[in-house]
């Protein structure tokens, strides 16, 4: 009978049998008559042992003098061994046959401490190496969990336009391409096609790429990125917090469940996820503010501010990186600042309408302040996801396009939803990066993609 090809991932299933790892060499360490051969594949990393005694010399030195990350197929014997290192670990080889696919050159990338623009230049190798790959399994399992929540509750996925003949906030921060003998933007949300889909299947999201030419370089900023947005009819902003609460800590109860062994590769605290689950605290935008200038009054007058944990407020040193007045859109000062002082991820409610978009519903009575709520992530990692109650009223509608300074051309269809048959409706937008790179406790929202796309980068 052949010996069965496995992953290392299913190495538990076959201990005391004889099986083959089709796989890469991720480090070796030759000790006399003995060499352990850390092998990689796509779904984990694990200890092989070659005794000299089993091989001939030629294959032996062979395998001694191997490169990093030549490719190999080796077959041996499933040992359990609890001190066996790897991804998940416990478990070990010993080789009984080792065939060399391809050596390979000199690897660039080494234990030695890289600057990140030779690592970011050599992005197509560096997804290889432990960190980086346990982010991208993460990211892999959130995106499936995305996917899996909302099809489990009655959403059905549309596609959407890439290319766009008009913007859903304005056009300041889009690409601009060329259409034939006319002018498009490559899409920054799907969010008003999807308004239009909710009249035909109630409950709806669209998923994929979505472009912001936005000229920053923060460590919260891509410019291009993915995000899911789910809309909903018959639903109101309060209707839509608790979907959005019970879905982000699905999410991340989701990614503990799966991706352990991940999170244990990044050194991530996961009892700092771990009570991710509804209710989420709310505050309101005028509350936030308040807070906000107590919170830069304290840290002037020299009396610690003090977190959820009542451990002084960290990377906030400068009491003027708070400044605020109302009718301020925060920066990610203020949304570090806000998030330390909750566990969980915390809703803020009540945006200025000056500030948001023009399709959100105002708030009755108070037109300034419109039905908007962005949900911060906790540990500083800021807004991850950005929602509202649109407006249903079409007179309402026109009047707000109007005072953005749009175009009513190419929203005429947009307006003309609200004629036939309208109903309070609300949605929102989850960035995946920014998940997770909160949810890995990363630094910077780059290694949660695969090929980031930056202000000043687009190789590789």
């Amino acid at each position: 009978m052949a010996t069965p090809i496995i992953s290392i991932n299913d190495l538990h299933a076959h201990v005391g049998q004889t099986v083959t790892l089709q796989a890469w060499l991720y480090d070796k360490t030759p000790k006399g008559k003995l060499i352990f051969l850390q092998a990689r594949d796509g779904t984990g990393r694990c200890q092989c042992v070659m005794f000299k005694g089993d091989f001939d010399e030629a294959t032996f030195e062979a395998a001694k003098a191997l490169p990093q990350e030549s490719s190999l197929t080796i077959t041996g014997v499933v040992k359990a061994d609890p001190r066996a290192p790897g991804v998940p670990g416990g478990f070990e080889l010993g080789v009984k046959e080792i065939a060399i696919v391809q050596t390979s050159a000199e690897y660039p990338i080494t234990p030695k401490e890289h600057g990140i623009e030779f690592l970011m230049d050599n992005r197509h190798l560096w997804i290889r190496s432990a960190r980086q790959w346990a982010l991208l399994r993460v990211r892999a399992t959130v995106m499936r969990a995305i996917r899996s929540w909302l099809d489990g509750r009655g959403f059905l996925e549309m596609s959407t336009p890439i290319l766009t003949p008009s913007a859903a906030e304005g056009t300041t921060n889009l690409f601009e391409v060329g259409y034939f003998d006319d002018k498009a933007y490559l899409a920054q949300t799907g969010q008003l096609y999807n308004e239009a889909n909710i009249f035909a299947f109630g409950r709806v999201y669209c998923f994929g790429p979505t472009f912001r030419a936005e000229k920053s370089k923060t460590r919260r900023h891509l410019t291009e990125f993915w995000m899911v947005e789910p809309e909903i009819a018959f639903c109101d902003l309060d209707q839509l917090l608790e979907i959005e609460e019970q879905f982000v800590s699905h999410i991340v109860q989701t990614v503990l469940r799966e991706n352990a062994n991940e999170l244990k590769t990044l050194d991530r605290d996961v009892s700092k996820l771990a009570h991710i689950a509804p209710p989420f605290p709310r505050i309101t935008y005028d509350d936030a503010v308040a807070k906000l200038i107590e919170m830069q009054a304290g840290l002037r007058a020299g009396t610690p501010v003090l977190r959820h944990d009542g451990k002084p407020l960290e990377g906030i040193e400068d009491p003027a990186l708070l400044d605020i007045t109302w009718g301020m859109d925060f920066g990610a000062p203020h949304e570090t600042a806000l998030t330390q002082l909750c566990a969980k991820p915390v809703f803020v409610t009540g945006f200025p309408t000056a500030i948001k978009a023009f399709y959100m519903e105002p708030y009755p009575g108070r037109p300034e302040v419109c039905k908007s709520a962005d949900l911060l992530a906790p540990e500083g990692y800021g807004e991850i996801i950005g929602g509202s109650e649109r407006i249903s009223d079409p007179a309402r509608l026109e009047e707000r396009i109007r005072e953005h300074g749009l175009p009513m051309d190419p929203y005429r269809w947009y307006v003309d939803l609200r004629k036939y048959g309208s109903v309070p409706h609300s949605g929102f937008g989850l960035g995946v990066e920014r998940t997770v790179t909160w949810i890995c406790g990363t630094e910077h929202i780059r290694e949660a993609s695969p090929f980031p796309r930056l202000i000043n980068r687009m190789y590789p």
